[in-house]
Formats: structure tokens, C-alpha cells, sequence
């Protein structure tokens, strides 16, 4: 594959897990990681604007007992450039080209926020090669109407900046470690204009096709079990709403991690490792694996 242009920083982060792979997709390509040995594998999916290494922990905890895969997007990370303007079906393609250049059979995409709706997608593609989809952190129900106000000010060439720097404050509260806080700034700020407004234009778009995640997953011709994983931030209504969702449909869970961040697999890697393990357990009935996390 053509050499994939990343700063020595980024490259020093990642090469000091498993050695960095890329995959190409037509004249792009795609760098991703592979840890660990066993089926189904963990597809660790990133948010918009963000790379691969927000897994980082979570991986080290899992990747000795799962094989876990781990990408950075096109135009994201160490993964080269888009050749052409893209959006969810960008995503996807990254992705597929992924799990087919893996060899895995079954994946179990672990999608932060706005990348589950790519979860979403490989299941509707993929059937039962994908048996379970874990969620982090996401607007699943309706989203408040200030959520697509903030879209739009991603979109704006004169506020983009200010309305990333309000979410950031919204995604990393008060108390969150200044480690953490340090990181997810140094990730998004690599980020320039074009691409917080072509994470702003494919999140509207995906919400205008499919309404709400749930109605998506609802509307499945058959819903795989489905694990979101909320952060203590997340609104006590949006979590009660969910609760009574899952009451009715056996299928969806949702349980609240004690981490105050929009990056739990980041803030707190051990208690999320544990909570997707245990999820696996009980859905499928594999093997029992304990992480010796609290």
C-alpha cells in the first residue's frame, strides 16, 4: 500500500501497541490495527473526528482474551486522505474493506456516538456475521432540537470553531482528568473545517434517513442484541426513555458506566471492558472470560 503520511506523534502512539496495517480501499488507504486471536473479533469504530487511539485502554484489556480490530477512518489519523468528498457510506466502505482484509468471520462492532450509525449498517449488510452491536455513549432516542442547532454551527464557516470548542466542554465536564481532557483536544484539533461540517452534514443526513437509532434498530428485519454503553453525563430522562425501551424489547440493553465523559472506553477502559465482555457472555454464551475488572 502507498505510505500513509501521519505526524511522529500520532505514529509513535500507535506503533507502541501492535504494528500499524493498511488496507486499501480504491486509492485510499485505510490504517488499522489488529490485537489478539479469536472469534467473533471486536470492531472498534471511532467517532467523527476523532482516531483510533480513544480505544487504546479498552484494547489492552480486551485484545488478550478477543481478537479486536481497530481503524482510523479515511482522512482521519494515519489512514490517508479521501480522494472525493464522502460520508456514512464512506465509513462503511472503510470498514468492509477492514473486516475482509482481517479474514474474520463474526465482528461485534464497538461504535463510538455518531460511528454506530457504520454499526448499524454492517449489521443491515453483514446479517449474522455481525451477532451484536455494542454502543458508546449516543443520542439513540430523539435528539434535543439544540443537538441540530449545533450541527448547523459545525456547518458555519464563522462558528464551526466556537461550536466545537461548546461541545468539547459539554463532552469533558468539570472533573474529567486534564490527561484525558488533553487528549480528546489534541485528537479534534487535528481536525480543520471541512471535516467537523462533513461530520455535521452525514450525522443530519443519517437522523433525516433513519429518524432515531432506535427506529433503525427497530427496524431491522431482525434486530441483533444491541448493548449501549451511557456515560454518567448522559441526561436521567434520555436513560429512563431507554430503560422503557428495553422493556419492551428484549433485545436492547442499556446500562450507565461511572464515567463523567462522552469517552468512557478512554475515561474509564477497565469498567467498560468488563460491561461489553459480560454482554457478550450473556447474549451469545461464550466462553467465560474474566478481565479482573471492578
Amino acid at each position: 500500500p502507498p505510505a500513509v503520511a501521519v505526524t511522529g506523534e500520532y505514529r509513535q502512539e500507535i506503533e507502541d501497541r501492535d504494528p500499524m496495517k493498511t488496507t486499501n480501499h480504491g486509492s485510499t488507504a485505510i490504517a488499522w490495527q489488529d490485537a489478539g486471536h479469536g472469534e467473533p473479533a471486536l470492531l472498534c469504530l471511532p467517532g467523527w473526528c476523532c482516531e483510533q487511539t480513544v480505544f487504546a485502554d479498552f484494547v489492552r484489556l480486551a485484545a488478550p482474551h478477543r481478537r479486536t480490530l481497530t481503524l482510523d477512518w479515511r482522512g482521519h489519523g494515519a489512514s490517508a486522505a479521501a480522494d472525493a468528498e464522502f460520508g456514512l457510506d464512506g465509513l462503511l466502505e472503510d470498514a468492509l474493506a477492514v473486516i475482509e482484509a482481517s479474514g474474520v468471520t463474526q465482528v461485534v462492532p464497538v461504535a463510538s456516538s455518531h460511528a454506530g450509525w457504520v454499526a448499524i449498517e454492517l449489521r443491515r449488510r453483514l446479517g449474522e456475521r455481525v451477532p451484536a452491536l455494542v454502543l458508546i455513549d449516543w443520542l439513540v432516542m430523539e435528539p434535543p432540537s439544540a443537538f441540530f442547532g449545533a450541527l448547523n454551527g459545525l456547518r458555519d464557516a464563522q462558528a464551526w470553531q466556537d461550536t466545537r470548542d461548546l461541545l468539547l466542554a459539554m463532552w469533558l465536564p468539570e472533573g474529567v482528568s486534564p490527561a484525558l481532557a488533553q487528549q480528546i483536544r489534541a485528537q479534534t484539533g487535528r481536525h480543520d473545517a471541512s471535516m467537523w461540517a462533513r461530520a455535521a452534514h452525514s450525522i443530519a443526513a443519517a437522523y433525516r434517513a433513519f429518524g432515531t437509532p432506535m427506529r433503525a434498530l427497530s427496524e431491522l428485519p431482525d434486530p441483533p442484541p444491541v448493548l449501549h454503553l451511557a456515560s454518567r453525563g448522559a441526561p436521567v430522562e434520555a436513560l429512563r426513555e431507554q430503560q422503557v425501551f428495553a422493556s419492551v424489547h428484549p433485545w436492547f440493553t442499556v446500562h450507565r458506566l461511572a464515567a463523567r465523559s462522552h469517552f468512557p472506553m478512554l475515561e474509564a477502559p477497565a469498567a467498560t471492558a468488563a460491561e461489553v465482555e459480560g454482554f457478550l457472555q450473556r447474549v451469545q454464551g461464550w466462553e467465560s472470560v474474566d478481565l479482573g475488572c471492578a
